[in-house]
């Protein structure tokens, strides 16, 4: 197998890597929601060198296979299932970086990864504006869209300031769609 020359073509794969999941909005909610907990940022940092490990141990790996993967790092670090059809694309965008690597491409690498932190850029230049940016193609918009539409759920335990309130009766309680709770006696 041909691969890329020296360090400096290994960094191009890890730029190329990390400028595809950059640019992919499941990681990036997950990252800024923390899903993965405190290091939800390191674990995304993590997920370069891993995927780029996965290519360097299995040889000719199949889209498929990157997308299984991928899905299998989103729910064992983030805990979170990818059902937005957004996989395949960014796992041909890893398959295609790394062939480019391996045929030591340089210039088309670095033309991709440019475009990619471009448009990366732009759709957080638009987010900041409150606007959805205008794209080529309808299915980003798409991905984008259902990205904003995510929602909240709202906290399954009431705030501190909640417990130190004075109890409500239980007819009120039941009117506001509470369900009381007792203790119960010993």
């Amino acid at each position: 197998m041909a691969t890329g020359s020296g360090k400096e073509t290994r960094g191009l794969l890890q730029d190329g890597i990390r400028a595809a999941l950059g640019n992919w909005a499941v990681l990036q909610i997950a990252v800024d929601n923390g899903f993965g907990g405190a290091y939800s940022q390191e674990k995304a940092e993590w997920m370069v060198g891993a995927l780029e490990e996965y290519f360097q141990i299995n040889a000719d790996l199949e889209q498929h296979e990157v997308e299984d993967f991928l899905s299998e790092l989103m729910n064992n670090e983030f805990d979170t299932l990818v059902e937005d059809g957004s996989l395949p694309e960014v796992a041909q965008h890893v398959c295609t970086f790394y062939r480019q690597w391996q045929r030591g491409e340089v210039d088309a690498m670095q033309q991709r990864i440019t475009e990619l932190c471009q448009k990366k850029q732009n759709v957080k230049v638009s987010a900041v504006q409150g606007r959805v940016p205008d794209q080529d193609n309808d299915d980003s918009e798409e991905e984008e869209q259902e990205a904003m539409d995510c929602e909240v759920a709202p906290p399954a335990v009431p705030p501190p300031e909640a417990a130190t309130r004075p109890a409500e009766p239980d007819d009120q309680a039941a009117a506001n769609g509470w369900t009381v709770v007792r203790k119960k006696k010993k």
